[in-house]
C-alpha cells in the first residue's frame, strides 16, 4: 500500500537527494529523540531554505515514517539478528527513511540506498555505512513481500491508544480508526462564499457538510484564492461546531481558545461580532495574521480563559478546548509518537476547568458549543456528563442529522457529534471529534 499522499501527486522530486534526505532526518530526530511537535520542526529555518519540491518529500518522508513506525520497525528486527546498539538511534532513523521511500513511497531503490549510505556517512555515522547498505538492499529485493502478513493498523498504534478505543468503541472501530491513518488525508478547505464556484476553481468537491475537499498536493498559498482570502484550511468536522450556534449575524460570540483561527473566521464571515480569546501572545499574533488575509475584523484578545473578566455574559459561547488531538492523528502522526496517558488526565483537569469558566460566560437562553479534536472519551464525552451534572439550569441542545449533512453516523444518543476518522469514509474520513451543544435555561 502506498502512502495516500504519493496517491495525491506528491512524489520523490527528480534530482531530489541528500539535502532532502537531511532535512527528513533532522525532522524525524526532532520529534523522536527531542519531543517537538513535527509542524514545529518544519517550522526550522534550516529546512525552510529547501527547494519547495524538495520541502515537501522531506516533509512527505518524515511524515511516513511517523505513520509506519511500527511497520518499519518491524522490518529492522527481521533484518538485523542483533539487533542495533541503544546509541545507535540514529542509524535506526536513517534505516526508517530508507525502508519508507523502498516500501511506502515508490522511490527507486537505487536513489533510496545510495542517499542513505551517503547520508550515513555525511551525519558521522561512518562505521554502519555497510550494515544500512545491506538492510535496504535485502529489502529492495524482497520488495512489499516484507510487508505481508503485518498487522499494519495494530503495529503503528502505541499500545495505550489502541486499549482505549477498543474500549470506547469496539475492537473493530479501533482498528478501522487506526486503518484511517495510514494515509495522509485530502485537504479541506472552508469558503466565505459561493462554494459551488470554489469548487469549481479548485478541482474540489462539495461535502454534504459544505465544506470542499480536494486532492493533497502542492504549496497551500500557490491556490486561486489565497492571496485574495477567499477560504481557508479546515477539516470538515472542524468546521461543524461553529455552525451549531445558528444564526450569529449581529451577534455577539466568544469564542474562547481560539487560535489558530478556522471558526472565528467562520463567525466573522457570518456576521457575528466575535471576541476571541487565546491565552498565548504568539497564537494570538498567528491568529490575527490569518484574519487579516481573509479580510475579517475580530476582537483578539491575549488572556486566560480562565481568569478573563470582560464585563459581560454571552448568549453564543465557542469552545474549542485544548486537548491531547487524538482525532488528528491522520494530519499529524507525530501525535501518537509525543502523547501519553498522563497528557489525557492533564488536559481533562484543564478541559473541565474551562467548561465551567466557559458557562459562568453564558447570559440566561444562550447556547454554548464544545469541542475538541480527542478521540479518548476522558476529553469529551465525560467532561459534558460532569458539566451537565454540576450545573442543573443546563440542559444538552441536540444536534440534527440536518445540521451535519446528513451524516447520522457521527451522531450520538444522546445528540452529540462524535466524529472518527473512519467516517464517511467514501469522501475520504474526518477528523476525530467531539462536539455537544449545551443551552441555558432563561
Amino acid at each position: 500500500m502506498t502512502d495516500g499522499a504519493l496517491s495525491a501527486g506528491i512524489k520523490p522530486p527528480p534530482g531530489a537527494g541528500l539535502a532532502a534526505r537531511q532535512a527528513a532526518l533532522d525532522v524525524l530526530r526532532a520529534v523522536l529523540a527531542r519531543k517537538r511537535p513535527l509542524d514545529e520542526a518544519l517550522e526550522d529555518p534550516a529546512f525552510g531554505i529547501l527547494d519547495p519540491r524538495d520541502r515537501a518529500f522531506a516533509r512527505l518522508l518524515a511524515a511516513t515514517v511517523l505513520r509506519r513506525l511500527g511497520q518499519l520497525d518491524a522490518v529492522i528486527r527481521t533484518r538485523l539478528s542483533r539487533g542495533l546498539p541503544r546509541r545507535a538511534t540514529t542509524v535506526r532513523d536513517i534505516l526508517r527513511l530508507g525502508l519508507a521511500q523502498i516500501l511506502f513511497l515508490g522511490t527507486p531503490a537505487h536513489a533510496a540506498v545510495d542517499t542513505m549510505v551517503a547520508l550515513t556517512g555525511a551525519v558521522g555515522q561512518g562505521a554502519y555505512k555497510k550494515l544500512v547498505n545491506a538492510v535496504l538492499r535485502r529489502v529492495a529485493a524482497d520488495g512489499a513481500t516484507v510487508l505481508e502478513g503485518q498487522d499494519a493498523p495494530r503495529l503503528n498504534t502505541p499500545d495505550w491508544l489502541w486499549q482505549g478505543w477498543a474500549g470506547a468503541y469496539g475492537e473493530d472501530t479501533a482498528r478501522a480508526i487506526a486503518a484511517a491513518h495510514l494515509d495522509e488525508p485530502p485537504l479541506d478547505i472552508s469558503v466565505r462564499a459561493d462554494p459551488e464556484g470554489w469548487a469549481a476553481r479548485l478541482g474540489a468537491t462539495v461535502l454534504p457538510t459544505g465544506s470542499l475537499r480536494r486532492p493533497v498536493g502542492g504549496p497551500v498559498s500557490a491556490l486561486p484564492g489565497y492571496d485574495e482570502g477567499a477560504w481557508w484550511v479546515q477539516d470538515a468536522a472542524s468546521a461543524l461546531p461553529a455552525r451549531l450556534l445558528g444564526d450569529v449575524h449581529g451577534r455577539r460570540v466568544a469564542d474562547l481558545c481560539a487560535a489558530p483561527g478556522g471558526k472565528t473566521a467562520q463567525l466573522a464571515a457570518s456576521g457575528a461580532l466575535v471576541t476571541a480569546v487565546d491565552r498565548s501572545p504568539r497564537r494570538c499574533d498567528r491568529l490575527r495574521e490569518n484574519l487579516e488575509r481573509l479580510h475579517l475584523s475580530v476582537d483578539v484578545v491575549a488572556a486566560d480563559v480562565e481568569a478573563w473578566e470582560p464585563g459581560e455574559r454571552f448568549a453564543a459561547v465557542l469552545l474549542d478546548a485544548p486537548c491531547t488531538a487524538t482525532g488528528t492523528i491522520r494530519r499529524h502522526p507525530d501525535i501518537q509518537r509525543l502523547k501519553g496517558p498522563a497528557d489525557v488526565a492533564r488536559m481533562a483537569d484543564l478541559q473541565g476547568r474551562l467548561l465551567a469558566r466557559a458557562l459562568d460566560l453564558l447570559a440566561p437562553g444562550g447556547v454554548l458549543v464544545w469541542c475538541t479534536c480527542s478521540l479518548q472519551p476522558e476529553e469529551g464525552e465525560a467532561q459534558i456528563a460532569h458539566a451537565l451534572a454540576a450545573a442543573p439550569d443546563v440542559r444538552r441542545a441536540p444536534v440534527r442529522p440536518d445540521e451535519v449533512g446528513g451524516f447520522d453516523d457521527i451522531l450520538t444518543p444522546a445528540g452529540d457529534i462524535r466524529s472518527l476518522p473512519c467516517h464517511a469514509a467514501a469522501w475520504g474520513g474526518l477528523d476525530g471529534f467531539h462536539i455537544s451543544r449545551l443551552r441555558r435555561s432563561s
